[in-house]
């Protein structure tokens, strides 16, 4: 029998961090958009999978352009 591999989840803090963004602004994308959900929760803390990463980015990217911020259309 194979063992599943464990999932690495992480925080917001990660997310923010592995992103090079406030923390402020994860924290925005993450309450704002429903369809970004934890994948668990550790009591009050929210865990999210790798693929979240790439959501909040997309979000923040999306931001950034209507904003004309960064030249998010550059990178």
């Amino acid at each position: 029998m194979k063992a599943t591999p464990t999932p690495q989840l992480i925080t917001p803090g990660i997310i923010a961090k592995e992103l090079d963004e406030p923390l402020h602004r994860v924290l925005h994308v993450l309450r704002t958009r429903q369809y970004i959900r934890p994948s668990a929760r550790a009591g009050t803390l929210r865990l999210y999978d790798r693929h979240a990463i790439a959501m909040v980015r997309h979000e923040l990217n999306a931001m950034d352009a209507r904003r004309g911020r960064r030249g998010a259309a550059s990178e």
